[in-house]
């Protein structure tokens, strides 16, 4: 089946049951010694890459790193996505967290400048565990739950990205190394544990029959998405208030030193700031909007959110540089960002069928891997040549278009594909008699 083509009807032999209750603890584990791995190796990517090139070309070359990373997985994100679809989500994630644990080992090698590209080239090609696991969540929960349980895995990213960079800096004073190689073994530690204590989340009734390789090239991927008319909007929206978050995310310590005067500690710390915010908002406060506004009240509102912090991001560059307010538009926006992300997740895992799970966590993870590629650039060309205020005031209008955009679409269960509908009746009558996982 084309990942474009929907099933027409699911029987009760569709709904997975290989995966027991486990699954979804192993998930939550597998999830937090990701977001631990990669993030160990913040603090020094810049300094072992600064042993091989001059030191007025490193801001070139940690972003060619990058570049090179982000490309290389947002060519085989649809392909990795598809391969999930066919085979299972375990034998990807498996696959992804060794060769994630080859390409942090060769890093720490290295030995010439060649060598970390291939290696960041190396990372990328291997970055399919989160769209395994976006897909793998999607198995195992039932569609009305889908966003909580996002949001869930949402903050175990926060809680590594706050314990990853603490170890990395610990590790660092040992040697520059030290944390490269904790990385490639917290990657081997999560290819073990996928391959010994992971079901796997896809029934043989939910799996494509066939992959076809011309289906899955990233463009063509990309260009079937956005032709769902379930999908269509949802993605544009989806890519419009991206678009702004990496605006923010890696223009955010300068407009720090360039407003106000902050320095490392100062962004340090309103980044681990965010970090908890984001844990609280996707660990407790999502599970509670949800039943009570729906997911279109979380979208709507984390919307706003994020609206309203990055037109106070746009005041701070253009005429007030108050490092309260600063300090309040950043955290607005960004714990905005992780609630309506979590949302969307949900909507859009709810708008496809069971056997495209896989299909559509590698067109959304393309997305973010182009918009990865090219945001930072843009964000730095506009601050650099038009103004301060630039980048903050057009991420302010993509977010105002997706507003209008998502509001409008977002939250009627009129809209859910009847494929969808029927499945969930299914899994209610299983839950009853204890065949489903939690």
């Amino acid at each position: 089946m084309s990942p474009s083509e929907s099933t027409a009807t699911t029987t009760p032999e569709a709904i997975p049951t290989t995966a027991p209750r486990r699954a979804w603890w192993v998930i939550v584990c597998l999830t937090l010694l990701n977001s631990i791995g990669m993030t160990v190796v913040f603090p020094v990517l810049p300094f072992v890459t600064l042993e091989y090139v001059p030191e007025g070309s490193l801001a070139l070359w940690v972003g060619v790193l990058e570049s090179v990373n982000a490309l290389c997985a947002f060519l085989v994100a649809p392909l990795l996505g598809g391969l999930s679809d066919r085979v299972g989500r375990r034998p990807v994630l498996i696959l992804s967290a060794f060769g994630a644990a080859a390409s942090y080992a060769l890093f720490g090698v290295g030995g010439a400048l060649w060598v970390l590209v291939a290696a960041r080239a190396l990372q990328g090609l291997a970055a399919g565990d989160m769209p395994a696991i976006f897909a793998y969540v999607a198995d195992i929960t039932p569609a009305k739950d889908r966003t909580k349980r996002y949001g869930l895995l949402g903050a175990l990213t926060g809680v590594g990205m706050m314990i990853g960079p603490a170890i990395g800096g610990a590790l660092s004073k040992v040697s520059l190394d030290a944390p490269v190689y904790a990385t490639a073994l917290v990657a081997v530690l999560v290819g073990v544990v996928s391959v010994f204590a992971l079901p796997e989340s896809l029934a043989p009734g939910n799996r494509t029959a066939k992959l076809k390789l011309e289906e899955l090239h990233p463009f063509k991927v990309l260009k079937d998405a956005f032709a769902r008319t379930e999908l269509r909007v949802l993605l544009v929206g989806f890519t419009l208030v991206s678009i702004p978050f990496y605006f923010y995310a890696n223009n955010l310590s300068v407009l720090g030193h360039d407003s106000v005067g902050w320095g490392p500690s100062q962004v340090g710390l309103l980044l681990s700031a965010a970090g908890v915010l984001d844990i609280v908002v996707q660990g407790g406060l999502l599970a509670l909007l949800l039943p009570r506004i729906g997911e279109r009240g979380v979208v709507v509102s984390g919307i706003v959110a994020q609206a309203v912090g990055c037109g106070g991001l746009a005041v701070v560059a253009l005429w007030f540089g108050a490092p309260q307010l600063l300090a309040v538009a950043a955290l607005l926006f960004a714990s905005g960002q992780g609630a309506m992300t979590a949302a969307l997740d949900g909507l859009m895992s709810n708008a496809v069928g069971a056997d495209e799970q896989g299909w559509l966590a590698g067109g959304v993870s393309s997305i973010g891997s182009a918009i990865q590629m090219t945001a930072p650039l843009l964000a730095g060309w506009l601050y650099a040549s038009t103004g301060h205020a630039t980048p903050y005031a057009l991420g302010f209008a993509m977010i105002v278009a997706a507003a209008v955009l998502l509001f409008r679409a977002v939250g009627s269960p009129a809209r859910r594909p009847a494929m969808d509908q029927t499945n969930e009746a299914v899994q209610s009558a299983m839950r009853s008699t204890g065949d489903l996982r939690d």
